[in-house]
């Protein structure tokens, strides 16, 4: 079982470095319970297939089954959102059950399975599935990873007829997918190309994690992407062999959950999978190994321009166990011992020490290692200091046991996280739940309700003594193998006897690494004035929306429903945002997302904020809009009200902190040149730069720039902005509408009124670059087969055209589909071409059509032959109506699904307390996407898919010629 408590700041993701695609913690909440499968009364219970060995609660909402050839089942009534079913269907083959000249083969199958079957012609099930609502890539899609294949499909507003076929499909996937040679050819260039894309500095520091940590384990040369050599020496023979040892039906798991009778679901199942046999027996799962004393201890791995960084792990064989109770539980404490140590960590880090961030947690990885795995980002050159000062942070929690204090405030955190799994049970989407299982399946462990996991957790409580916490922080770092790895930009003499030295050598424990254990509360909080008066409370237009206004100048928007249960989500909008800043001058916008925060409120610096909300659901994310600026959360109904106080007291009365900016700064110099590395770095870099027509507000800042910024240029830049300009507030969710606006009144409404200066017509201006004949050309220092390509054309922007704004998205949806079909599937030129639309309703100018993708350096010329004939033929020729189809079901099912969730009506309704047009253009937005034509859509094709006005770049290797 799975518990999935919000980590701590520090939190590792030491699996994204090690595992591309690793499965995702098993945890589920509580639905409908129609589809129960309990004994009658009296009876002894029968514990379902996923139980088995294990003393937890089973979740009574599942239906668990097993067909006669062994395919396990398990289905749940669940309608978030309404009429939506899902499906998973996991095999157990990932690229651990290859042979060594199959590296490759589980996710190639993963490909052909998608490709087409004996139910479906080649590449036609996509077109089927989009037909029927769903939108590839998200609502069908599937993923490989070292132990298993998980397929997934989520069909909006199902049918029997829809779920029929859809069922109908996937049995063929699995039973007859399309593996001969001429698919297996064309597939090939599509994988090798998805090979070639993520071929960068990511995944060679992944691929030299995994032949380090897991030296001497299959795991260590396993990647599911496979190799160049066996993906080409592929066959469908081949293929074929693989598929057979291990696409069976006692390899296979199907979780279903969503809008449907199980007893419906079930039938679905036995109809279609019941008669699933494959001859002989299935292969055996190999051993896949344990961790390997002789093996070398430590690692340097030099890949130019990353960040210096160094990880320690302490690894374990990993075993099958049984999933009790007390397992749990231990491992829970296990949870709570790192916590405090991370938490220890990045107090050190935000004090500014010699490291930038550290963490630490433990991964039961692949079912190959149980470990324990540290990351150490240093703040500058002197990595030695660092990891000195690190481990004296663990050699303190190894000395000596935690305070009260600390497992009470860890202990807080968590148990608000699971709690909030049950609070949010009811809206819990069957996406997740039929997601969770499968993963369950995957690590070998069970899956609960949200109650049980809280109870299990509290049921532990009376252990978690700081004896057993300081018994788990030593097993967890003393016991198994460990390793070290560093990763650095530069080449250096040396550095491998180094490290080895380094990490051999005796360190003491630190004597400053404890936290204070004094409790802060919301009186420490700078006092607010008199709550405000409310001078106009009036319905907004929309069904259950009020737009309130205070007599100081604070608007607003509510709208109190039960639509989420015990989920309250708050957005604070204010000042101009984007608009506040010149498009000539530059200003320390960059660094507010973090230093801005994270510089305190008052006299209470971020440390004490994370305190006052520790065991409630209370945060801050600030970011930059076009027109606001924005503070945001989801909270619930009993911490809302202190979370309107703690965002107004930010405004009030901000800290100014420096130790957040020096730290964004170095954060900023460390990761600085990985940005030329590839070409997507590149482009993420410059390309809003330049889309923007090098409007400075879209610029990363140089290193110069960086390095120069100063607290005191920095407040000067932000002090004016969080004193002057309108506030919005709205609130969305489970709040009493009188009792919110008596919230806002005695938070927002009780700060003096705020001067408004007007913003300069030259800030509301965007523009688009000048029309170019030749892409302009960008450079980036990483793999001479890498490039991307970028073509962009220019639209509009304002309410005036926003019924075109909205049918764009379908034109752009198309122009994706058609770009998909010739550049992967058919040559294998792209993996991933995309096609955007980005329309600025904030502006009256600036928006553009966007077509990305990375390509190979020689296949350059054909991206923008493909792309230019498409856009002719666009404006040439009506869509079909089978085409228009395929793009307008899967975006009205989309629409239908967003608008059952406060957080798509709050996103639409940004800025109606200051211009009513919002509000106008969400009652026609549904009309404006759905109603159109294929003539509409030829005349806006023609329209802006002008070859006389695109603007064009591609990023190439440095050495390598334009073409």
């Amino acid at each position: 079982m799975r518990f999935s408590p919000r980590r701590s700041a520090a939190s590792l993701s030491v699996l994204a470095l090690l595992l591309s695609g690793s499965p995702s913690a098993a945890q589920t909440g509580t639905a409908s319970a129609s589809a129960t499968q309990g004994p009658a009364s009296g009876q002894p219970q029968v514990r379902p297939w996923l139980y088995e060995n294990s003393d937890v609660p089973i979740d009574p909402a599942w239906r668990f089954g097993t067909l006669p050839n062994g395919l396990r089942y398990a289905i749940r009534r669940n309608g978030v959102p309404p009429g939506q079913v899902s499906v998973r269907l996991r095999i157990d083959a990932g690229s651990l059950m290859e042979r060594p000249g199959e590296l490759g083969y589980a996710h190639f199958i993963e490909h052909l399975s998608m490709r087409g079957s004996r139910h479906v012609p080649d590449g036609e099930s996509k077109r089927i599935w989009q037909r029927l609502g769903v939108t590839f890539g998200s609502d069908s899609n599937a993923q490989t990873t070292p132990t298993g294949t998980t397929y997934a499909l989520d069909l909006p507003q199902a049918t029997p007829a829809s779920l029929t076929e859809s069922m109908k499909i996937l049995a063929g996937m699995m039973t007859d997918p399309n593996i001969v040679d001429n698919a297996v050819d064309a597939e090939r260039a599509v994988v090798l190309a998805e090979r070639r894309e993520s071929d960068g500095p990511q995944m060679r520091m992944s691929d030299a994690s995994r032949l380090h940590f897991f030296a001497g384990q299959p795991l260590a040369d396993h990647a599911p992407i496979g190799t160049v050599a066996t993906l080409t020496d592929a066959n469908a023979a081949k293929v074929e062999a693989f598929h057979q040892r291990w696409y069976r039906p006692e390899n296979a798991v199907i979780a279903i959950a969503g809008d449907i009778d199980p007893a419906q679901a079930e039938q679905l199942i036995k109809d279609n999978f019941a008669s699933w046999t494959v001859p002989g027996k299935g292969a055996p799962l190999p051993d896949f190994g344990a961790p390997d004393a002789n093996r070398p201890a430590t690692r340097v791995v030099v890949e130019p321009g990353v960040p210096l960084g160094l990880t320690l792990a302490w690894l374990r064989p990993w075993t099958p166990h049984a999933d009790t109770i007390v397992y749990n539980q231990d491992k829970l404490t296990d949870m709570l011992a790192l916590q405090i140590i991370s938490r220890r960590l990045e107090q050190a880090a935000r004090a500014g020490g010699s490291f930038l961030q550290a963490g630490v947690e433990q991964q039961d990885v692949s079912r190959s290692v149980d470990g324990t795995f540290m990351t150490i980002i240093p703040t500058g050159e002197n990595w030695e200091k660092a990891l000195v000062d690190v481990r004296a942070v663990v050699e303190d929690a190894k000395a000596t046991q935690p305070s009260v204090a600390e497992i009470e405030r860890e202990y807080a955190q968590m148990d608000t996280a699971l709690n909030i799994q049950v609070e949010n049970a009811d809206t819990e989407p069957g996406a997740k739940q039929a997601s969770d299982l499968v993963s369950a399946v995957d690590i070998r462990e069970t899956t609960v309700s949200p109650q049980a996991a809280v109870d299990i957790f509290r049921a532990g409580k009376p252990a978690m003594t700081p004896e057993k916490i300081l018994d788990s922080t030593r097993r967890l770092f003393s016991a198994g193998v460990f390793r070290a790895l560093m990763v650095t930009g530069k080449i250096q003499p040396g550095l491998d006897a180094k490290l080895a030295a380094a990490v051999a050598a005796p360190v003491k424990a630190a004597t400053n690494a404890r936290l204070a254990d004094k409790a802060v509360t919301m009186d420490d909080l700078p006092k607010l004035g008199p709550p405000g008066k409310v001078v106009s409370r009036t319905p907004v237009g929309l069904q259950g929306m009020e737009s309130v206004a205070f007599s100081n100048g604070v608007k607003l928007t509510l709208f109190a429903n039960d639509a989420e249960t015990e989920k309250v989500r708050i957005n604070v909008r204010f000042g101009h945002g984007q608009q506040a800043f010149s498009p000539t001058k530059p200003v320390a916008s960059w660094a507010a997302d973090y230093a801005l925060v994270a510089s305190g409120i008052g006299k209470l610096g971020q440390r004490e904020l994370d305190d006052l909300t520790n065991g409630r659901r209370m945060g801050m994310d600030f970011s930059t809009d076009d027109d606001a600026f924005e503070m945001q959360v989801v909270t619930r109904p009993a911490d809302y009200r202190d979370q309107l106080r703690l965002f107004a007291t930010k405004l009030a009365e901000p800290g100014w902190d420096p130790a957040p900016l020096a730290r964004v700064k170095t954060g900023a110099i460390v990761a600085y040149d990985a940005m030329s590395r590839a070409p997507d770095s590149v482009l993420g870099r410059d390309l809003n730069w330049l889309l923007h027509d090098k409007d400075v507000r879209f610029r990363t800042p140089s290193r110069a720039e960086i390095e120069a910024l100063t607290p005191q240029a920095f407040r000067e830049t932000w002090e004016p902005i969080l004193a002057s300009g309108p506030i919005e507030v709205q609130i969305f969710g489970q709040v009493k509408p009188d009792e919110a606006v008596q919230a806002v009144a005695a938070t927002f409404g009780a700060l003096p009124a705020r001067p408004d200066v007007p913003v300069p017509a030259i800030n509301r201006a965007m523009r688009f670059p000048a029309h170019v004949e030749t892409p302009v050309v960008l450079r980036h220092r990483g793999d001479k087969e890498q490039a991307a390509a970028v073509m962009a054309w220019p639209t509009a922007g304002g309410f005036e055209l926003q019924k075109e704004a909205r049918q764009l998205e379908i034109l752009t949806q198309i122009f994706n589909d058609r770009l998909f079909d010739k550049l992967r599937s058919t040559e294998g030129a792209a993996y991933s071409p995309s096609v955007q639309n980005n329309w600025p309703f904030s502006y009256e100018s600036g928006g553009y059509i966007l077509v990305t993708s990375q390509v190979r350096p020689d296949k350059i010329a054909y991206f923008y032959s493909v792309v230019k004939d498409t856009a002719a033929d666009l404006a040439k020729t009506p869509v079909s109506a089978d085409e228009l189809q395929r793009a307008v079901a899967p975006m009205r099912q989309l629409l239908m699904r967003a608008s059952t969730g406060n957080a798509f009506w709050m996103n639409q309704m940004e800025g109606a307390t200051h211009d009513a047009r919002y509000v106008e253009a969400m009652k026609t937005m549904s009309s404006d996407l759905l109603t159109v034509t294929p003539a509409q859509l030829q005349a806006l094709a023609a329209k802006y898919l002008v070859p006389g006005k695109s603007w064009s770049t591609v990023v190439l290797p440095e050495g390598v010629a334009a073409r």
